[in-house]
């Protein structure tokens, strides 16, 4: 299949720079891709293991150094500039828009004793669609800091990039993400999906050997931004549910006790099974169920692929969106009927909703002599049920941040 990444028009990009800021005589160009996340949703806050890989969608980051402290920000799919000093004490302002997630990435790199000698000017390119749970807001970070890292010779490490990008989300944009959406647009490498154990940052390449069988990105074009969206709210039902687990100190098989667990995703189906007596509240149980189940979906569905089994992964995406949509509660009617109507066609083994949900993105795994007839059959029924329509692109595996 064809990268994205041909369409990308280098010459292009640097006269458009050279609009902006007079030349492009010295500028860099780096890039970050998308990513989906084939399975382990909503865990990665929670301890879990969970399993993206990058994808074929890239933002474009055109960037020089300045003789004075000065740094000014322009970007081709927003408009207006931003102008402001190296040296600024970065604080978080709406009407800074997309230059917020810049700015934090400076201000958490500074906290961290990094020391920036000159400004610079930047010029932004996408083909990720914003705010569409594919993770354009972490593509904007981690791209960023991997070119100020390089431009100024920060030397920071892809963990380091990806450990700056979550702590930019927590401190300065206010939403209390999870690593996997940072750390696999890091560190991804092509042809594979990554294994991350979110409690430990252990990880483990697994080759995405799909055969005949392509990913198909299904975008509802339902906008969602997760500061405003009930994603908190989700993460502090997770908390409330292992406070529970805790401060009732219940006995687990092998001599452990809920009084010690670290996360919800310690806890094996089978614990839960026998601790959820403590969990009163009905909302937050299923919460909670839907974490441990989810957790034990994505390992069986790291093997099914090890094995081959691309149809017993299909079938783990099919639950992954039914736990999704009835014990946590993050789908709603355009995801839904993205993943049903793709479920119901010839071809796709199976599909799901990928990211933070409250609309965004779903994924579907089709053969590849479907995908057309896949997509129109679902933009059909999508366009009549919801009243516009959706957007669709197959996808390909990528490396993470680098230098293009």
């Amino acid at each position: 299949m064809q990268s994205q990444e041909t369409f990308f028009d280098r010459d292009k990009f640097l006269a458009q720079f050279a609009n902006y800021y007079g030349s492009s005589d010295g500028a860099r160009i780096f890039l970050s891709p998308a990513r989906i996340n084939i399975i382990g949703e909503h865990i990665d806050y929670n301890g879990g293991k969970v399993f993206p890989a990058a994808i074929d969608r890239y933002m474009h980051f055109a960037i020089r150094r300045r003789a004075d402290t000065k740094i000014i920000y322009n970007d081709l799919q927003f408009d207006g500039t931003f102008e402001f000093d190296i040296n600024d004490d970065f604080c978080y302002k709406k009407e800074n828009g997309y230059a917020n997630y810049l700015n934090g990435i400076l201000c958490i790199i500074k906290k961290r004793g990094g020391k920036f000698d000159g400004g610079f000017e930047l010029l932004i390119s996408s083909t990720i669609p914003p705010a569409g749970g594919i993770s354009s807001s972490s593509a904007l970070e981690c791209g960023f800091a991997y070119a100020v890292s390089e431009l100024f010779g920060l030397n920071l490490s892809r963990k380091d990039i990806a450990l700056i990008g979550q702590q930019s989300e927590h401190e300065f944009m206010n939403v209390n993400c999870g690593i996997m959406d940072q750390f696999i647009i890091a560190t991804a490498k092509v042809n594979t999906a990554e294994l991350l154990d979110c409690a430990t940052l252990a990880c483990e390449y697994v080759p995405l050997i799909l055969g005949d069988y392509r990913f198909v990105v299904m975008n509802t074009k339902k906008e969602r931004k997760l500061a405003d969206s009930k994603y908190n709210e989700r993460r502090a039902q997770c908390e409330e549910a292992l406070a529970n687990l805790k401060a009732a100190a219940l006995p687990l098989p092998a001599g452990a006790n809920t009084k010690d667990l670290p996360n919800l995703c310690s806890l094996s189906v089978q614990d839960f099974k026998t601790a959820c007596s403590a969990i009163k509240d009905q909302t937050i149980l299923r919460r909670a169920r839907h974490v441990v189940t989810e957790n034990e979906r994505v390992l069986k569905a790291v093997a099914a692929l090890k094995a081959g089994n691309l149809r017993e992964l299909g079938e783990l995406l099919r639950q992954s969106h039914a736990s999704l949509r009835d014990d946590y509660e993050v789908t709603g009617i355009e995801l839904d009927t993205l993943a049903d109507t793709a479920n119901e066609q010839e071809g796709c083994v199976g599909a799901r909703m990928t990211g933070a949900g409250f609309g965004g993105c779903a994924i579907a795994l089709v053969h590849k002599d479907k995908i057309d007839s896949f997509i129109n059959n679902v933009q059909d029924i999508y366009t009549k049920k919801i009243g516009h329509q959706a957007g669709f692109f197959a996808c390909s595996t990528s490396d993470g941040a680098a230098e293009s």
